[in-house]
């Protein structure tokens, strides 16, 4: 037994839990003929953390360590898509996150696939659902917007890639300012 270790865990509450699910799972396995599937979402509030101290690394008798001392130099966030099917991976750092933001990333995003079919999977963040949002999809209707259950973001799979970024790069790194955390 280890009962220093500990995990956390979120059972979605969703009423359509059950049918969102089958939807993005149903779009990972089987796409729409000839359509194209993205995963998008945003990293949000990503600290460019200088530590006081250097890090140690890993020797055969100790783990990596770090100091918990730190400088805090601001914050970006990252906005991320992923081609489900190829793994293209188009990222941008912005300074905020706002539904102007999420939008002019979306365009971006969506831009290489023009004259295709598109089904965007994403979680229920306010920002992707706002009026100019909504607006954009109208005018779109090649776009199609598929939502993961309400606490259910873990289906979206570009959290695996904000995972690998978390792990290997920003909580290991050391970074002197924003535009370094953001190279």
């Amino acid at each position: 037994m280890k009962p220093h270790r500990s995990g956390t865990f979120k059972i979605s509450k969703d009423p359509a839990f059950a049918e969102k699910v089958a939807d993005v799972v149903g779009l990972y396995l089987a796409p729409p003929g000839g359509a194209m599937v993205l995963s998008i979402d945003e990293k949000t509030q990503v600290q460019a953390l200088d530590r006081t101290q250097p890090v140690l690394p890993v020797t055969f008798a100790a783990t990596e360590k770090r100091t918990q001392d730190y400088v805090r130099h601001g914050t970006a966030n990252l906005f991320a898509a992923l081609n489900v099917t190829t793994g293209e991976f188009l990222g941008e750092c912005r300074p905020n996150r706002n539904g102007a933001t999420f939008l002019a990333f979306l365009k971006k995003a969506v831009k290489p696939y023009t004259g295709k079919e598109i089904h965007i999977v994403l979680d229920n963040l306010s920002t992707h659902t706002t009026p100019d949002v909504k607006a954009w999809l109208a005018k779109n209707p090649h776009v199609h917007f598929h939502f993961t259950p309400v606490g259910s973001s873990w289906l979206n799979q570009i959290e695996i890639r904000f995972g690998i970024i978390t792990r290997q790069s920003v909580r290991r790194g050391t970074f002197a300012s924003v535009n370094v955390l953001v190279k």
